[in-house]
């Protein structure tokens, strides 16, 4: 009685042999442990796409930013206000986090300087602020008076970088541009813009805040400027 008990009470073990005799019938039987659970195959996720896939170069030609611009001054209620920040960065070749953080304290609108800080342990300098981007700054000061931000939203506060990503994207949509673009592309346009005019890399690497010279390199690099004596037909 004892031995019929225990074996009544026994847990259930596994089985190490495929086949079990039943009845004078050899069938198939499969255990599964009590706090076993079945794991499902989980699909990989999805490779990421390399920006080489995504697009054929990672800036923006003066062209394009011109109609990145006018797409943004017509989009939304805040189209002035857009297309300000579209060119205040392509200008001053600012990082998303630089842009957002840009308070007013930073630009003398009566002498035309902007002072720039720049993250990621870069140097800060003083850019000259002139024509059509100066009128579009006083512009923008009177529709958001009382906000220390320069770039502010709905509730007064600063824009966000995803908010931002969001206005460069669709402007770029808007536009027509052909390839998916981001805020950054317009700190990249600055720098070729400016190794496309010929400007010095040493002045170039300060304006862009660069401490390693290498980082400025690479605008001239592909500046067709060194080749421009290479064919005289």
């Amino acid at each position: 009685m004892a031995e019929k008990n225990s074996a009544q009470n026994a847990p259930n073990r596994h089985c190490s042999t495929p086949e079990q005799q039943e009845n004078g019938r050899i069938v198939e039987v499969s255990f599964t442990g009590p706090n076993t659970r079945k794991r499902e195959s989980s699909n990989k996720p999805p490779r990421r796409v390399t920006n080489a896939e995504r697009r054929s170069r990672e800036f923006l030609t003066e062209a394009e930013v011109e109609k990145l611009m006018a797409a943004a001054e017509k989009e939304g209620r805040h189209g002035h206000r857009d297309a300000t920040m579209i060119l205040v960065a392509y200008r001053h070749a600012l990082r998303v986090s630089e842009l957002v953080s840009l308070r007013w304290d930073q630009i003398d609108l009566a002498q035309g300087l902007f002072h720039v800080n720049r993250l990621k342990n870069g140097t800060p300098s003083t850019h000259p602020v002139r024509g059509p981007e100066l009128r579009a700054i006083r512009r923008l000061q009177r529709d958001y008076p009382n906000c220390p931000y320069v770039f502010t939203g709905e509730r007064k506060g600063p824009l966000t970088p995803s908010s931002i990503r969001k206005i460069v994207a669709r402007a770029g949509t808007v536009a027509k541009i052909e390839f998916p673009i981001h805020p950054h592309m317009l700190r990249h346009a600055a720098g070729y813009k400016l190794a496309n005019d010929g400007q010095d890399t040493r002045a170039i690497q300060h304006y862009l805040g660069h401490r390693n010279i290498t980082h400025t390199v690479r605008y001239t690099e592909l500046s067709p400027e060194r080749f421009k004596d290479f064919w005289q037909d």
